[in-house]
């Protein structure tokens, strides 16, 4: 794993973003087509701003992939991550991409994780977008997260601190209006991609970025397993590295 450290949000988002789009060129110069993650959340912002601007990338031949998304959530919700995805990514690129798949959480949720795994078993990942939660989760996987799963999509509760974050990140009116499941791109499913590119800006996620990134490899801390990734960096600004000891 590696740590990059900036100054601001913005200076993490564009670092982030030409790390991740290097590696997308690299990627389809070598094969043709490639396969990427895409996370959601505030902590992404800066980053999906650099990426959608970045030249040089033929989008027509990327297939997209959705990390997360909340169970019974229609997709004109404000909260609604294929709603946020559309409008802060999909929507926004110079050209349209080979596919993206979205995660429909209104449906019948199991029969969409295992049409979901059914396609990204086909389309392994060469880079996955990713955040670290409040509480250290990874995707939607709170502690303790399932570290054994091979299947590649799943519904899991979310637990307090989870649903305040989304509260206090202004998506919901209310606690109650947050939405108590979630289907979730696996821990090991998320494992299996070549590159990991990780953007965790802001103070409030510095305890969890400190005990992900300095801690034990523990469920209790889901994003912690990212330690036993061969290619992972993590960029951080300096309010989210505040409490790191190595900074």
């Amino acid at each position: 794993m590696q740590v990059v450290i900036s100054e601001t949000k913005r200076e993490l988002g564009r670092q982030a973003a030409q790390n991740g789009a290097e590696k997308i060129r690299r990627t389809l110069a070598e094969r043709g087509t490639a396969n990427i993650v895409v996370a959601t959340g505030a902590s992404q912002f800066e980053m999906l701003d650099e990426l959608v601007a970045t030249e040089q990338i033929d989008w027509s031949r990327v297939t997209g992939f959705h990390l997360d998304e909340y169970v019974g959530l229609p997709m004109t919700h404000p909260a609604s991550f294929r709603k946020y995805l559309k409008e802060r990514f999909v929507g926004r690129l110079p050209q349209p991409l080979a596919a993206f798949h979205y995660i429909d959480g209104e449906g019948d949720v199991a029969a969409e994780c295992h049409r979901l795994g059914q396609i990204i078993s086909a389309h392994p990942i060469d880079v996955a977008f990713v955040g670290i939660g409040e509480n250290g989760h990874l995707a939607f996987n709170d502690p303790p997260a399932d570290f054994e799963t091979e299947v590649p999509y799943l519904v899991v509760n979310l637990d307090e601190a989870c649903r305040r974050q989304q509260f206090g990140e202004g998506w919901f009116p209310s606690m109650e209006a947050v939405p108590a499941q979630a289907i979730s791109m696996s821990i090991r499913q998320i494992l299996k991609s070549k590159a990991i590119v990780c953007s965790v800006p802001d103070a409030r996620k510095a305890e969890a970025v400190r005990a992900s990134l300095e801690g034990q490899v523990t469920p209790g801390v889901p994003a912690s397993i990212l330690q036993r990734h061969e290619d992972t960096t993590v960029y951080l600004d300096s309010a989210s590295a505040a409490l790191l000891s190595s900074r």
